[in-house]
């Protein structure tokens, strides 16, 4: 094949094969032969045992489906388990045990706070998420709904000095509560002063004071008589202080606060899973250089901005006098883990020895890992983890014997890339429900790795409705929040990771906030994952990573986790299958139903195929900005195929229902000059026809998922595009 080259028993894209050994291999000790020589042998010892694990889905699913085909309209709940022991969707159970990873980073194993997701494929993107361990409030609260106003109105008439002062009042009232004076408030602060090493204040009636906690102060910048900077310690998490006379904020505030910094999104999933679009191997290439310039950190992006040339590069770490005179250094970065695909997909980057694609996953971890191990070298420009370890998070895991095959695919990793036993971590998601049920095993098999669990509302739901799909009729997509299985699922993951000893050695997170400009309903509503006991939560932004540390900053996560029931057993409820009894809905309910999920895959899934954005803000029915990625499309197109299966709608209202929205989005996305409108031409737009495939065809898709539909159609598109350009450059 010329555009592969052979390497042994597996035939390496060109475009991969470069890349890796003149950008990658060189620096890494490793030599370029044997290195594809032994990825050769790592390929087939390991392709079969996941093509197995695959075919195990496969018959699981079937036994399901035709359980519940036998037993449909009865109610036998001890039946029903004893069907799922047997089949081995329920395991059997596992002594209690500790998890013993080592080599874990503050971040992970003792700080509480936010995490982001970005899509690795956006270097402005990638560095701007990995800069966000640092955010201003006053920028976070001036620029959103947290104080009411609006955004879009603040930023056309400029700056407001009466919005400007809530935004001071608000900021100086949150460090009454983190780090309270022993007398007086924040607000009434004239000058900060360090002596002998601990912080004073003196207020607007000459009295001088202190923290009420005085180990809270942590450090400064400046000399102690001016500091141009106080470093707060509260819950694990840093607050600066910034001073500026100068400035044109701190001009005008009596102690010469120009801002508050808060620490923000302590660690970052670089993505290169569901909110990107990479389906060959030139995307494949791009993606993983964006990761090389990050772990090397000589990554950069340029671009316009106000009529400015601006250059983002990474952030350098921060430097203070600690309380006692020496240097305190803290991270300028977020911690970074980067997410692989999972087990069922493939890529054509590498072929085995007969033409066949590998697994995505394999070559995801292979890849990635080796680029990380620039970081481990002694001259890195910026270590992301001081520990030495590198972070990958796997995703859409099905059961133990899959975290098992995880395991075993990151021991031949590190030992083909000459890493210690156990330098790769991983992050192991709770989002699907063999997983759910099982996820005392699953953490059992990665006991020794383990640095992340979390959950995640909309593949978990997708995975719940394709599972049961043959069950009957689930209730309305947005009911699925306040279900017994969804808020039992929430409460034993927390619970089964905390009793697996995961505090201390792994975070425990909770998913998505996906309305990034409604940041007031994300304040009010988002504090329930630290209350929950969960050590971290996704945020969609670096503004709501700083807005979301208010949170950890109100609640010890430390102390919440040592008051949750780690004995709580919840499966029963976690079984329940959220099915509508008797359903009394109107034809105008169902067509709402039916409007606000074929809007959703439709604006997100236009902008996957003909742009190859696997993330954005979406305007959803009501033209409010989502946070998209697949879960969401796994969803909504599994809730519409739920629906169709049993008889609610049909194909012809489902088709009329696709081809009205198809214009609203059209409509929701005329500003972009990229755009590539559905309409009128349905059967042309490759967009179009996905939607529908993921609709007319989701019934027969593996667990759900949409990437097969999606890779298929966006590797056609790419290929159209290529056609029609060919012809531009003939013609000219």
């Amino acid at each position: 094949m010329e555009n592969y080259i052979k390497k042994g028993r597996i035939q390496v894209s060109q475009v991969l094969y470069r890349f890796v050994n003149t950008e990658v291999l060189p620096g890494t000790g490793l030599k370029q032969e044997l290195f594809w020589s032994n990825l050769d042998t790592l390929i087939h010892n390991l392709v079969p045992e996941n093509k197995l694990l695959l075919s195990e889905r496969e018959r699981i699913q079937k036994e399901l489906n035709g359980w519940h085909k036998a037993n449909k309209g009865t109610n036998d709940f001890e039946a029903y388990k004893t069907f799922l022991h047997e089949i081995g969707y329920l395991e059997q159970s596992v002594e209690d045990f500790n998890v013993t990873t080592q080599n874990v980073d503050r971040e992970i194993a003792s700080q509480a706070g936010p995490q982001l997701v970005v899509p690795i494929d956006n270097a402005r993107y990638a560095l701007n998420a990995a800069n966000a361990r640092w955010g201003s409030l006053y920028d976070a609260l001036y620029g959103t709904d947290v104080i009411p106003g609006g955004e879009d109105e603040l930023y056309q008439k400029g700056y407001d000095p009466l919005r400007g002062a809530k935004v001071i009042t608000y900021a100086k009232t949150f460090l009454d509560t983190a780090a309270p004076l022993s007398r007086g408030s924040h607000r009434n602060v004239e000058n900060y002063q360090v002596v002998n090493g601990e912080l004073f204040a003196t207020l607007c009636d000459g009295e001088r004071t202190g923290l009420i906690e005085i180990e809270k102060f942590a450090g400064y910048q400046g000399t102690e008589e001016k500091p141009t900077a106080l470093l707060l310690l509260n819950n694990g998490l840093h607050i600066e202080i910034q001073i500026d006379t100068t400035d044109k904020i701190g001009q005008y505030d009596i102690a010469g606060v120009k801002d508050i910094y808060l620490e923000s999104a302590l660690s970052t999933l670089m993505d290169c899973e569901d909110s990107i679009a990479a389906v060959d191997a030139d995307d494949k290439v791009a993606v993983y250089r964006n990761w090389l310039g990050l772990m090397k950190g000589d990554l950069t992006v340029t671009f316009g901005r106000g009529g400015n040339i601006v250059t983002r590069t990474l952030n350098a770490d921060r430097t203070y006098t600690s309380p006692t005179g020496e240097i305190l250094t803290l991270p300028g970065r977020s911690l970074m883990f980067v997410r692989n695909v999972g087990h069922l997909m493939t890529n054509n980057a590498i072929l085995d020895q007969d033409g066949n694609e590998i697994p995505e996953g394999i070559l995801d971890g292979v890849m990635t890992a080796l680029i990380a191990k620039h970081n481990l070298g002694a001259d890195v420009k910026f270590r992301n983890s001081e520990k030495g370890s590198i972070y990958i998070v796997k995703p859409k895991m099905h059961g133990s014997k899959e975290a098992a095959f995880a395991n075993t695919l990151f021991d031949a990793i590190e030992d083909l890339l000459e890493l210690e036993r156990h330098t790769l971590k991983i992050g192991l998601m709770d989002e699907e429900r063999r997983t759910s049920l099982n996820l005392k095993a699953c953490i059992h098999e990665v006991k020794d790795r383990i640095a992340f669990i979390n959950t995640g509302f909309l593949d978990r739901t997708g995975d719940e409705i394709h599972t049961s799909m043959e069950a009957g009729v689930m209730i309305r997509k947005n009911e699925m929040k306040t279900t017994s299985w969804l808020k039992s699922y929430e409460t034993s993951n927390v619970a089964v990771g905390i009793n697996c000893g995961l505090p201390g050695h792994a975070q425990i997170g909770k998913g998505m906030w996906a309305m990034p400009d409604l940041m007031s309903a994300m304040l009010e509503q988002k504090i329930a994952h630290p209350k929950s006991g969960a050590s971290t939560a996704w945020v969609p932004s670096p503004t709501a990573a700083t807005l979301h540390a208010l949170h950890y900053h109100e609640v010890n996560v430390e102390n919440v986790q040592k008051s949750v029931d780690r004995f709580v057993e919840l499966n029963d409820q976690i079984l329940e299958i959220p099915l509508a009894q008797n359903p009394t809905w109107t034809s105008e309910e169902i067509q709402a139903e039916l409007d606000n999920n074929a809007q959703g895959i439709l604006g997100y899934v236009v902008r996957w195929i003909d742009q190859g954005v696997g993330c954005s803000k979406v305007p959803d029915i009501n033209n409010i900005g989502l946070m998209e990625d697949r879960a969401t499309l796994r969803i909504s197109s599994q809730h519409i195929v739920n629906w169709l299966y049993h008889g609610i709608c049909n194909e012809e209202q489902v088709l009329e229902t696709l081809k009205r929205m198809a214009k609203v989005v059209d409509e929701q996305n005329a500003g972009d000059n990229y755009y590539e409108a559905m309409t009128p031409n349905y059967d042309e737009s490759i967009a179009f026809s996905t939607a529908c495939d993921l609709v007319f065809k989701g019934i027969d898709q593996p667990n759900g998922y949409t990437e097969p539909i999606l890779h298929k159609r966006r590797i056609e598109a790419k290929a159209k595009k290529r056609v029609a350009l060919n012809e531009q450059q003939s013609v000219r």
